[in-house]
C-alpha cells in the first residue's frame, strides 16, 4: 500500500536534498531580503458554478461523477458533498451553527472553519488560528478549480495591527513617559487605551475601548511616543508578562477537495503550510466538523480505539474527558512520560459517523503516522458531535539550562516539517451499510484493492484453529561467583525442553500449534542487535536449533523465532551515542522497564534505546541472512508492526512518516524471504506482510466516553491474518469463562506465554513481568480452554466476519462468513435473545454453512 510514495519518501531522506518535482518535500516561508516575513495574498476571480441545487442554497456546484456532487461556499470555504442515488448532503460545516446556543468566542468560530493550526509562540506556548476568524473574516480566501475538484487556499492573519500590537500593561514610570512625549490628544488616546491598576501600579490595556478610530489613535500615540521593541522586553520582564508581535504571524495552507468514485479527498500539501520561521506549526487540524450530528439527531461516532469503540451522540458524559488518541501510538522518542500506558492503541488510521440514513468512513490516506483523532460530544464546547483528525508538522522539545543557580527552559523544535501531505478520504455508506459492520467490510475491501491486505495460503494440515504459544529460550540475570556480582544468561526454555513441551501439548490433542521462541539469539529475550545471528548455547546452541526445526517440521508445527529489530540494550555492535535516535533534547532516546507495583518506569533499572531507523533495513538484512540456513519457514517480529520512532538527530532528522516508509522496506525484505511473519500489535502499514497477529487488540481502552466496545480490527482482517489476543495466564483475565467468550465473539485464537523452569527463575530479575508462565501449572487450563474455543471456531477458520450486533447488555452475536454465528452471555445471570436460552458466562451456536 502506497509502495510508490514510501519509495519517494526513502529517497527524499537519503539523498538529503531538494529534488525537483519531490512533492513531498515542503517549501519553506517566503522572505522578502530584509528577512521579514510578507507573503501578499490577492483574491482570486469569483468562482463560476457549473451546476446548482437546492436542497445547497447558496453553494456553486463545482464537480461531479456518477455518484457524488460536490458544492462550494466560495466566500467562507464552506463544501457540501451530495449523495446522487439517496439525496443524502454532507456538509463540512453544520448549517444552524449561527444558532448555537452552547458555543461562544472562538468555540464559536471554529464552527465555521476547515483549518485549525496550532503553533507556537517565540516563548514556545501555544496558540491557535483558524481559517474563519484569521482567514475568511478577512476575506483571504481563494478558491480555484482543478482536475475533479477545487483547491480552497487561505491566508490567515493580517498585516493591519490589532489591539494585541500594543503592550498589554506599562508601568507607571513608563505610562507617564510616553504621555509626556504627546500631545493633549495624544495623551488622551492612552488614557482611553490603558486603564490604571493603582493597586498594582501599572496601566492595563483596554481591549473593550481598542474599536475602529480609538485603536488607530491609540497605535499613532505609540508610534509618536517613540515606544521601542526594547522598551516592550523590559516591560514584559519588570511587570511578567509575555507579548508577541500578532501583524508578524502570517500563514498560509490550502485544501484540495477531489470527489473519487463514492468518496470525497481532502488533501493539505504540505508544501502549502507556510509559516513565519519564528512561529512554527505544531499541528493542523483538517474538517473538525464534517457530518457533525446535532442535538436532535441520532447516531455514533467510530473511534478505532483498539478493536474500535462507538461513542453515541449527545450521551451526556460531558464531565469525561474528549476522545482524543494518536494513530500506531506514542513516538519513543517524544514521549517521556514515567507512568506506563495502559490503554489500547491505535492500529488502523479510520474514524466515522453512523447518522440514520447514511454514514461516512474516514479514511487516514496519508500522514496517518503523524496523525491523532479527536471526538466529542455535544454539550461541551457547541452542541455537536463530531470526529476528526489532526496532523503533526513540528514537534516541540524542552532543553533545561543551568545559570547563576536558576534553571530556565527553553523550548527545543523539530528542525524540519513532516515529509508528508495530510490527505482524507471520507467514503460515503447508505442503506445497511452505513454501519460500523459496512464500515469495516468497506475499509477491507478498500485494503485489499491497495493491497493493504492479503490472501495467505490456507493452512491444509488441520481444520482446527491455531493455537498460540510464546516460549522463552533465556534471559539476562545478575549472578555472583565469589560475592562479585556478573550477569549471565538464565535458561528457562532450551531446545530439548521446548521438544517436551510440544509433545506434551500433542498428546492432549493439539495439533495446530503456531509457535513463537524468544530469547533465542545474541544473549537472550532482550537480545544484542541483529547485526548478525549467534543462537545462545545456554539453549542448545546452532545444532540445537537446526534439530528443533526439523522437529518441529516433522510434528506440522509452525515455528517463528522472534526478533526486535527497533529497540535494542547496550552490547556489541551497538553504540548508542551513534545508533539510538535522538530525542528533541538530543539525547539517545532511553526505554525503562515496567514496576508491576507502582505501574510506573523504573529508572534504576537497565534500559533500552529506541534504534535509529536509518540503521532498520541494514539490521533486516543482516538478521536475514543469520537465520536463512535454519530454514524455519516463518519469523516473529517483536516491534516492527507495533512501533513507529522518530530519529531528532542534528541535520539527520527521520521524522516518522519517513520513518513508516523505512518499515515498509524492512517487512518488504522480509516478506521476498517467503517466510510466514507473525508480529505483536499489527498497525495497519505491516497488515499486507503478516500472516498471524499476537497481542492483536481485543478490546478498547474502555475510555468513559465510549458507549460501546466493537470487533472493527477483527471485522477488518479476519480471512486474511490469524490473530490471538495477550498471553492469558499474562493477561487482566480472572474469569477463564470471560476470555472463552471473548475469544468466540472475536474470532480469536488461544494464546499462551511459558517457560519449562519454575517461575522462581525469573524472580528478582528485570523479568519480574513473567510471574506466572511456567507450563505444568497451566497446560492442563490451557487444553481445556483451547478444547472449547475450537469446539466452536473450528468450523469457521479463515471465515469473514460479516455481522455483528449487540442484542441485549452483555449480550452479543457474531456470524461468520459460512453462516454460522454465536451469541455470547457475558452476564452472570442466563438471558432469552432471538427466542433462545443462554445461560449465564455462556454460549449458543447456530446457522448452517452456505
Amino acid at each position: 500500500m502506497n509502495i510508490a510514495k514510501n519509495a519517494l519518501l526513502i529517497a527524499c531522506f537519503l539523498v538529503g536534498i531538494i529534488i525537483a518535482g519531490c512533492s513531498v518535500t515542503p517549501s519553506g516561508n517566503q522572505r522578502e531580503e530584509d528577512g521579514q516575513a510578507t507573503p501578499v495574498f490577492s483574491q482570486g476571480k469569483a468562482l463560476s458554478a457549473a451546476f446548482t441545487d437546492s436542497r445547497v442554497a447558496g453553494m456553486k456546484g463545482v464537480a461531479e461523477n456518477d455518484q457524488l456532487r460536490l458544492f462550494v461556499d466560495d466566500q467562507t470555504g464552506a463544501i457540501a458533498v451530495l449523495i446522487k442515488q439517496t439525496g443524502e448532503i454532507w456538509n463540512s460545516n453544520p448549517l444552524d451553527r449561527d444558532s448555537d446556543s452552547l458555543a461562544t468566542g472562538v468555540n464559536k468560530d471554529l464552527l465555521s472553519s476547515q483549518i485549525k493550526i496550532d503553533f507556537y509562540n517565540s516563548f514556545g506556548q501555544i496558540n491557535s488560528i483558524n481559517s474563519y476568524t484569521d482567514s475568511v473574516a478577512h476575506k483571504q480566501i481563494n478558491v480555484t478549480e482543478i482536475p475533479s475538484g477545487i483547491s480552497v487556499s487561505y491566508q490567515f492573519g493580517t498585516t493591519t495591527k490589532t489591539a494585541e500590537d500594543l503592550p498589554q500593561m506599562l508601568s507607571k514610570a513608563r505610562f507617564e513617559a510616553l504621555s509626556g512625549k504627546l500631545d493633549k490628544s495624544g495623551r488622551r488616546a492612552l488614557l482611553i487605551a490603558y486603564t490604571a491598576d493603582t493597586e498594582k501600579a501599572v496601566y492595563a490595556r483596554n481591549d473593550s475601548a481598542l474599536n475602529g478610530l480609538q485603536l488607530e489613535r491609540a497605535l499613532a500615540a505609540l508610534d509618536e511616543a517613540g515606544y521601542t521593541e526594547a522598551e516592550l522586553q523590559e516591560d514584559m520582564a519588570e511587570l511578567h508578562f509575555t507579548q508577541e508581535k500578532p501583524a508578524a504571524r502570517i500563514f498560509q495552507a490550502s485544501i484540495e477537495y477531489t470527489l473519487d468514485a463514492d468518496s470525497l479527498v481532502a488533501k493539505i500539501p504540505v508544501s502549502s503550510i507556510r509559516y513565519p520561521d519564528e512561529y512554527p506549526v505544531n499541528t493542523i487540524s483538517l474538517l473538525s466538523f464534517f457530518g457533525a450530528g446535532g442535538t436532535d439527531e441520532d447516531g455514533s461516532m467510530f473511534v478505532p480505539d483498539g478493536s474500535g469503540a462507538l461513542i453515541h451522540f449527545n450521551n451526556g458524559k460531558t464531565k469525561y474527558p474528549a476522545y482524543q488518541q494518536l494513530v500506531y501510538g506514542a513516538d519513543q522518542t517524544i514521549d517521556r512520560t514515567e507512568n506506563a500506558a495502559r490503554e489500547q492503541k491505535v492500529r488502523l488510521p479510520v474514524f466515522g459517523i453512523i447518522r440514520e440514513g447514511g454514514a461516512f468512513l474516514g479514511i487516514i490516506e496519508e500522514g496517518a503516522s503523524v496523525a491523532t483523532i479527536h471526538a466529542d460530544i455535544g454539550g461541551r464546547l457547541n452542541s455537536y458531535n463530531y470526529v476528526y483528525p489532526n496532523f503533526y508538522v513540528i514537534n516541540k522539545g524542552t532543553v533545561s539550562l543551568d545559570g547563576n543557580g536558576q534553571q530556565r527552559s527553553l523550548p527545543k523544535f523539530q528542525e524540519n516539517p513532516m515529509k508528508s501531505d495530510y490527505t482524507i478520504r471520507y467514503a460515503f455508506l447508505s442503506g445497511k451499510q452505513a454501519s460500523y459492520q459496512g464500515m469495516a467490510r468497506y475499509y477491507q475491501q478498500y485494503l485489499e484493492k491497495n493491497n493493504g491486505l492479503l490472501k495467505h495460503e490456507a493452512d491444509d494440515t488441520t481444520a482446527d484453529t491455531p493455537f498460540y504459544l510464546q516460549l522463552v529460550g533465556s534471559i539476562s540475570k545478575q549472578k555472583h561467583f565469589v560475592g562479585i556480582p556478573y550477569q549471565a544468561l538464565e535458561p528457562l526454555t532450551t531446545f530439548e525442553q521446548a521438544q517436551t513441551i510440544v509433545e506434551r501439548l500433542q498428546q492432549r490433542k493439539i495439533s495446530d500449534i503456531k509457535l513463537k521462541y524468544a530469547g533465542w539469539f545474541n544473549e537472550g529475550l532482550d537480545h544484542k542487535v541483529p547485526d548478525r545471528v549467534l543462537v545462545d548455547k545456554e539453549i542448545g546452541g546452532s545444532k540445537g536449533m537446526q534439530e528443533f526445526v526439523s522437529f518441529a517440521q516433522s510434528k506440522g508445527i509452525s515455528l517463528f523465532p522472534e526478533v526486535a529489530i527497533l529497540t535494542a540494550l547496550t552490547g556489541e555492535g551497538f553504540n548508542e551515542s551513534d545508533d539510538a535516535s535522538r530525542t528533541l533534547r538530543e539525547v539517545p532516546a532511553m526505554l525503562y522497564p515496567l514496576d508491576l507495583a507502582l505501574n510506573r518506569r523504573d529508572i534504576t533499572k537497565s534500559p533500552s534505546y529506541v534504534i535509529s531507523p536509518r540503521l532498520v533495513v541494514g539490521y533486516t538484512d543482516s538478521m536475514l541472512k543469520g537465520i536463512r540456513d535454519f530454514q524455519t519457514g516463518g519469523l516473529s517480529l517483536q516491534d516492527l508492526a507495533d512501533q513507529l520512532n522518530s530519529d531528532f538527530r542534528k541535520n539527520k532528522q527521520i521524522d516518522r512518516t519517513v520513518s513508516e516508509a523505512i518499515s515498509g522496506e524492512a517487512l518488504d525484505k522480509i516478506r521476498d524471504e517467503k517466510l510466514k511473519v507473525m508480529a505483536n500489535g499489527g498497525n495497519a502499514y505491516a497488515l499486507p506482510y503478516l500472516s498471524d497477529i499476537t497481542h492483536a487488540p481485543l478490546s478498547s481502552s474502555g475510555f468513559k466516553l465510549e458507549d460501546e466496545e466493537i470487533p472493527f480490527y477483527q471485522m477488518v482482517i479476519r480471512g486474511f491474518i490469524e490473530y490471538a489476543g495477550a498471553p492469558y495466564n499474562l493477561s487482566t483475565y480472572t474469569n477463564e469463562k470471560q476470555y472463552v467468550l471473548k475469544n468466540l465473539e472475536y474470532g480469536a485464537g488461544v494464546y499462551f506465554e511459558w517457560i519449562y523452569e519454575p517461575n522462581y527463575k525469573v524472580k528478582d530479575t528485570e523479568y519480574n513481568h513473567l510471574y506466572a508462565v511456567n507450563y505444568k501449572l497451566w497446560i492442563d487450563k490451557a487444553s481445556e480452554i483451547y478444547h472449547e474455543v475450537n469446539a466452536v471456531l473450528r468450523s469457521v477458520r479463515n471465515e469473514r466476519i460479516t455481522a455483528h450486533e449487540k442484542l441485549d447488555e452483555g449480550v452479543y452475536k457474531t456470524v461468520y462468513g459460512n453462516g454460522i454465528y454465536v451469541i455470547v452471555n457475558y452476564n452472570r445471570t442466563q438471558v432469552t435473545v432471538e427466542g433462545r436460552t443462554v445461560e449465564a458466562e455462556s454460549y449458543i451456536t447456530g446457522g448452517e454453512r452456505s
